[in-house]
């Protein structure tokens, strides 16, 4: 290693067992609180997140809620997790409602927008970002129920939620959607998940032309390796040592590094972006 290169930074060994993985099992815990915020950004807007309870979700529901919006997190069934980030988001002066249940049955994607519009009267931006995924080194090895589940989660439900958000959302509205970094160079082991991340970019730019008229504006964010956890859910300890040292920056990136992206686009900064995508992904060059 050269001496102006800053070594590559991993974590402890470490794994969970079960899917979407949860923070408070986390050695180092994941960085979820705001680099910035408290200017008013989305002062009285109404944000709807999903997987909003740890990750890159907690981290958005977290800098959203600075910056003065009401938000609704929906999360699967980790109620401790969720918890944490609802009492953090009231330690800030924020309102939050928790929202659990399994987005893979559509008939709970139009309960969570009929609640939030219960609780809050209307909706300003969703969030699309609730993820699975399940690596298999030989993709002969995925099984129609792990394909189907995949697909469900990570792209039939921000389908749904999208829907049903769309009857009630207004013209400056907001959907963005999280892809991945996989959407655009590949994984040969998660090949199932990086389908779905690349059917949510067209989806992100389909549906940015189908609501030009009415000027709701649709981005996505396709992050690169992000601390949350989905990796030690996911990948075997010896892997999670290592994660994300291969990108240039030679670390994984940490959930309050890609929130601000989200910011930008939920906000008035974003004005002139619709069907587009921002990669925090730590210096990998994606040609889009």
């Amino acid at each position: 290693m050269k001496s102006h290169e800053e070594p590559k930074k991993g974590f402890p060994e470490q794994q969970q067992p079960n899917q979407p993985g949860t923070e408070t099992e986390m050695n180092p815990t994941p960085i979820s609180t705001p680099k910035a915020g408290h200017s008013g950004k989305l002062q009285d807007k109404v944000a709807v997140i999903t997987g909003g309870d740890s990750g890159i979700g907690k981290a958005v529901a977290l800098l959203f809620a600075s910056e003065g919006a009401d938000v609704v997190i929906v999360y699967f069934n980790e109620h401790e997790d969720a918890a944490a980030t609802e009492k953090e988001i009231k330690e800030i002066g924020g309102k939050a409602i928790l929202i659990p249940g399994d987005l893979s049955n559509p008939e709970f994607c139009k309960e969570v927008i009929e609640q939030t519009i219960t609780s809050f009267g209307k909706i300003d931006i969703l969030i699309n970002n609730a993820a699975v995924q399940f690596p298999q080194e030989d993709p002969v090895n995925i099984t129609q129920d792990q394909l189907e589940l995949t697909f469900k989660i990570n792209f039939f439900a921000p389908f749904y939620m999208s829907q049903a958000a769309l009857k009630h959302m207004k013209a400056g509205s907001v959907i963005i959607n999280s892809s991945s970094v996989t959407a655009f160079r590949g994984s040969n082991h998660l090949v199932d998940y990086a389908s779905t991340k690349g059917a949510l970019i067209a989806f992100t730019r389909s549906l940015s032309l189908a609501l030009q008229e009415r000027k709701i504006r649709v981005n996505a964010v396709a992050p690169g390796p992000i601390w949350t956890p989905l990796i030690p859910a996911s990948f075997p300890a010896d892997h999670v040592a290592s994660f994300g040292t291969d990108v240039p920056m030679g670390r994984a990136g940490q959930p309050n590094e890609v929130a601000p992206a989200y910011l930008f686009l939920a906000s008035e900064d974003g004005s002139y972006f619709t069907g587009q995508t921002l990669h925090p992904n730590g210096g990998e060059i994606i040609n889009t």
